[in-house]
């Protein structure tokens, strides 16, 4: 194990539960508290989101602007035009998922610094089904100019990100589960926009992972382990820009890479990965993800193992690459 002050019993059955939607409304009241220009504003799902706790702690500085994701980016825009720190939170499907336009023209051509909150993700939001379920937003916002896409790992890490969002001068797409994450960060676990974190050192292959699959894939480099296989897992908070240095150097030192991500494999982690390693040192390469296809309702676990996202899944891809290398 690196020293990332990871919880002491991470890969036990005891960890502390709790939706992201918490560690960001921490988050946003604390930026609020260092910022007197953080302002909030949500398309009528302000509890759904978190940002309850931001409105209740800062009434006057909050917008509520109803079901028009479109208008609520614009008016984003808009404050951040006049010397304001928006975050505009809302469910992922619409956000980006309707509003897609509205950030390119109005946030991304201006460089305007919006940070935009997208909750209930991927599979995360399991019952509702394909409708609801934005498994592709990883990969429309990274296509954007000017835009940084993060992915955190638990609520703790949320909070972290949320913090440095509100410091951050451009624009930042934060995406956010529905249901309840194990923690497995703490207050001292190191986190800064544009970097990427070794959580386990290893030496035969490289597990890259965001957002809540971090904790699937520690969970595969234990079981590998026990296999003789020892995986070294690199969490990669920010998915644009990617950390160069850190994936490459890991890659150079493994020779093989495995990328996990909870959506689409295409335009996602894996994509972004694929470009990078194709260009500067080229390795055997297997994405874990959902690969080209819509999603539907069920249960989250259900969910996981239909779409091969579970550690099991990440272990087999390890010995199929190190079978072929």
């Amino acid at each position: 194990m690196s020293d990332m002050h990871l919880v002491p019993n991470i890969l036990g059955n005891d960890l502390t539960i709790e939706v992201m939607k918490k560690g960001y409304g921490r988050g946003l009241v604390e930026a609020g508290k260092r910022n007197s220009n953080v302002v909030a504003a949500s398309s009528d799902v302000v509890s759904s989101t978190g940002t309850d706790a931001f409105s209740n702690e800062f009434p006057d500085r909050f917008i509520e602007v109803g079901i028009a994701e479109q208008n609520l980016v614009t008016v984003g825009a808009g404050l951040a035009a006049m010397g304001k720190v928006p975050f505009v939170a809302a469910y992922a499907a619409f956000s980006p998922g309707r509003n897609w336009e509205q950030i390119k023209t109005t946030i991304c051509i201006n460089d305007r610094p919006v940070k935009l909150v997208s909750t209930h993700v991927a599979l995360s939001d399991a019952p509702d089904g394909a409708t609801h379920q934005m498994l592709e937003d990883i990969a429309l916002m990274r296509v954007l100019p000017n835009m940084t896409v993060i992915a955190p790992c638990d609520s703790v890490e949320a909070s972290k990100a949320t913090i440095a969002m509100a410091e951050y001068n451009h624009p930042v797409y934060m995406r956010i589960a529905r249901d309840d994450t194990a923690i497995i960060t703490t207050g001292e676990t190191p986190f800064e926009i544009g970097k990427a974190y070794v959580y386990l050192e290893g030496e035969s292959i490289t597990i890259l992972a965001t957002g809540r699959m971090t904790y699937r894939a520690m969970l595969a480099a234990d079981l590998l382990l026990k296999d003789g296989v020892k995986a070294e897992v690199v969490h990669v908070p920010t998915v644009k820009p990617l950390d160069r240095d850190t994936i490459l150097k890991s890659a150079i030192k493994t020779g093989a890479v495995i990328t996990a991500e909870e959506g689409q494999v295409i335009g996602g982690l894996g994509g972004a990965v694929a470009e990078l390693l194709s260009e500067n040192h080229p390795v055997p390469l297997k994405r874990i993800g959902v690969k080209d296809q819509i999603g539907q309702s069920g249960q989250p676990d259900d969910l996981f193992k239909h779409y091969g996202l579970t550690p099991n899944h990440i272990r087999l891809a390890a010995h199929e690459i190190l079978g072929n290398k």
